[in-house]
């Protein structure tokens, strides 16, 4: 699993891909903006909270805040929702989205905060 972490503030950013299932078991099972202490992935995160921001399942759909169901649903989504861009005026489209952030193997981005 690949994980991108950030920090807004200064802007910087690192991408580790985490092999080990034990080290990301922390992370399984949570929901979007949820806090989680970074201890487990090793010395180097000791200390350290992350936040998780948001993510991909395994077909490559990306979570969206809001949705209240396992698995993935398709919303009609128009101007001003995140995850989508409408091309002309007064455009709706129904898209896959995954679910606010339950599954047992996603690949999630995090931000952490000191």
């Amino acid at each position: 699993m690949k994980l991108n972490i950030s920090f807004p503030a200064t802007g910087c950013q690192k991408l580790i891909e985490v092999d080990d299932e034990r080290k990301l078991r922390t992370f399984y099972e949570k929901r979007m903006a949820t806090e989680v202490a970074a201890d487990a992935l090793g010395e180097e995160w000791k200390g350290y909270v992350v936040r998780i921001s948001g993510g991909n399942d395994k077909q490559g759909f990306p979570m969206k805040q809001g949705v209240l169901t396992h698995g993935c649903v398709r919303l009609l989504l128009s101007k001003g929702h995140s995850c989508y861009r409408p091309r002309r005026t007064g455009e709706r489209k129904r898209k896959s989205r995954s679910q606010l952030g339950y599954c047992e193997k996603r690949r999630e981005g995090y931000s952490w905060t000191d």
